[in-house]
């Protein structure tokens, strides 16, 4: 079992900066992939981003290229998402994710384990 807790959400304005972090805790040693998603009322819960263990293959949502960088730094098994120039249709919950045997980054159902989400809300 992999334990997630998410932080570091919040309300900032349209143009502004949040960043998010994932600590993990748990079952670790299996090396998980990690990714955040997000869902705004009344629609699915979305891609955003994804890292590998190593960090050398990360993945994004064309919506969130250029903008939004992923990292992780494993000795503190914390996976970080850096949001800038934020825009309203950014405000969702932010949920990150982890996985051992992800096939496609960035498809929901490869990932086994969730945190319980951090709410971003971006006024305009």
């Amino acid at each position: 079992q992999v334990q997630l807790v998410e932080s570091g959400g919040g309300l900032v304005q349209a143009g502004g900066s949040l960043r998010l972090s994932c600590a993990a805790s748990g079952r670790t040693s299996s090396r998980p992939g990690m990714a955040w998603f997000r869902q705004a009322p009344g629609t699915e819960r979305e891609f955003v981003s994804a890292i590998s263990w190593s960090g050398y293959r990360t993945s994004y949502a064309d919506s969130v290229k250029g903008r939004f960088t992923i990292s992780r730094d494993n000795a503190k098994n914390t996976v970080y998402l850096q949001m800038n120039s934020l825009k309203p249709e950014d405000t969702a919950v932010y949920y990150c994710a982890a996985g051992s045997s992800i096939v496609n980054m960035n498809r929901r159902g490869d990932y086994d384990y969730w945190g319980q989400g951090t709410q971003v809300t971006v006024s305009s």
